[in-house]
């Protein structure tokens, strides 16, 4: 798949490389990415986001602040810094580009008819080059969302009530679409399961796709897809029309690791004579060890150990288990939550996107949007 993100930002297909049916659709967009950096208020908000930029770098050098207020500083200088940049890159560019439509403006005699249109050229390389920078400060202006560097887990399955043959061989193409995009994104595509129908389609498959911000391209892709197209030749008449199919997508974010901190605050720790086997040691010393997270009210004991240290250690241990298997039951319970939503009841009223092959488009519903040439899109 050779394009990305025309639904939306950086959705599946990289928007720079998607064909419209227009010829000028390239010129529309760069125009677009001049007209918003142009915009006053886009103006007044980044002249304010490096003035910010400018005062923290000014703080953290002079030594003015304590400890705690460089930390925060320098985080915000770390975020504010690639917008920063990219500011000032795209000031340079247009100052270039003044330059050089003050020297095309001199440049009318004959004589310089050549070193004009050197000039021009130039000209139109550098307004690329700015559409380009201007869009990805746009993009790092998107504020991100909790999973969006997450690796993912994609599932693909074909409609159940309609399509049939249709629908099993259009749930192989897509999951192939996705799996070509990642190669091209440079990630890895691991296939977890893979049921293939009985006429070379695809019934079900899921596949775990590891890489940078795969979550953020991934997304938007959950939901119902819908399929128009006329089955391949060599089908009866009456198989000659125009058929119509479902297959849903589902994409859920996997957090590498899931960190749990246990704040002494929170935790109540008390200590009592072990019970059981042990010998005059058990009723002599209080090396039992009680530990209740408040927060949660999750008690753990351990009395396991003559010292109670040792118990300590195990209990927090024991402890810690505890709630990260409560972090991962609720990111399950999230995870499901996800998949009923963007799988819905399957049905075509709830589509997000249509494939229809018979009019070389692709419509995203969810924002009224046209795309062609459908074979390198699915590619």
């Amino acid at each position: 798949l050779h394009s990305s993100g025309f639904w939306r930002q950086k959705s599946l297909l990289d928007t720079a490389r998607f064909t419209l049916p227009s010829n000028n659709w390239h010129r529309r967009k760069h125009q677009d990415s001049r007209a918003v950096w142009k915009h006053e208020a886009v103006q007044k908000y980044l002249e304010a986001v490096i003035k910010e930029y400018q005062q923290a770098r000014h703080l953290l050098n002079a030594d003015a602040v304590n400890y705690f207020e460089q930390k925060t500083l320098a985080r915000r200088c770390v975020d504010l810094s690639p917008i920063a940049a990219a500011f000032q890159e795209i000031k340079e560019a247009e100052k270039e580009a003044q330059e050089l439509e003050a020297m095309c403006r001199e440049l009318d005699s004959r004589h310089e008819k050549q070193l004009l249109e050197l000039a021009l050229e130039e000209k139109e390389t550098l307004d690329k080059k700015i559409s380009m920078l201007c869009r990805k400060l746009f993009q790092r202006l998107v504020p991100k969302e909790k999973y969006d560097g997450s690796h993912v887990v994609l599932e693909v399955t074909a409609g159940r009530t309609t399509g049939g043959d249709i629908c099993q061989q259009f749930t192989k193409e897509v999951f192939e679409m996705y799996q070509n995009y990642a190669e091209y994104k440079r990630w890895t595509f691991d296939i977890v399961n893979y049921m293939p129908s009985e006429k070379g389609g695809l019934h079900h498959a899921a596949a775990h796709i590891s890489g940078d911000d795969v979550y953020r391209h991934l997304k938007y892709e959950g939901g119902t897809h819908r399929v128009q197209r006329i089955p391949q030749t060599g089908l009866s008449s009456r198989m000659q029309r125009i058929h119509t199919g479902t297959m849903s997508v589902i994409v859920l974010p996997q957090p590498e690791e899931v960190d749990v901190k246990v704040d002494p605050k929170d935790l109540r720790i008390d200590t009592f004579r072990a019970k059981g086997a042990g010998g005059q040691h058990v009723n002599k010393t209080n090396s039992a060890v009680r530990v209740v997270h408040l927060p949660t009210g999750l008690t753990v004991e351990c009395q396991q150990e003559r010292s109670q240290l040792l118990n300590k250690e195990v209990a927090l241990q024991t402890l810690r288990a505890k709630l990260y298997q409560q972090v991962i039951e609720k990111q399950l319970s999230q995870e499901q939550n996800t998949r009923k939503l963007q799988l819905g009841t399957r049905a075509q009223a709830e589509r997000i996107r249509t494939y229809n092959f018979t009019q070389d488009r692709v419509t995203d519903h969810r924002i009224s949007y046209d795309a062609r040439n459908i074979k390198v899109i699915v590619a």
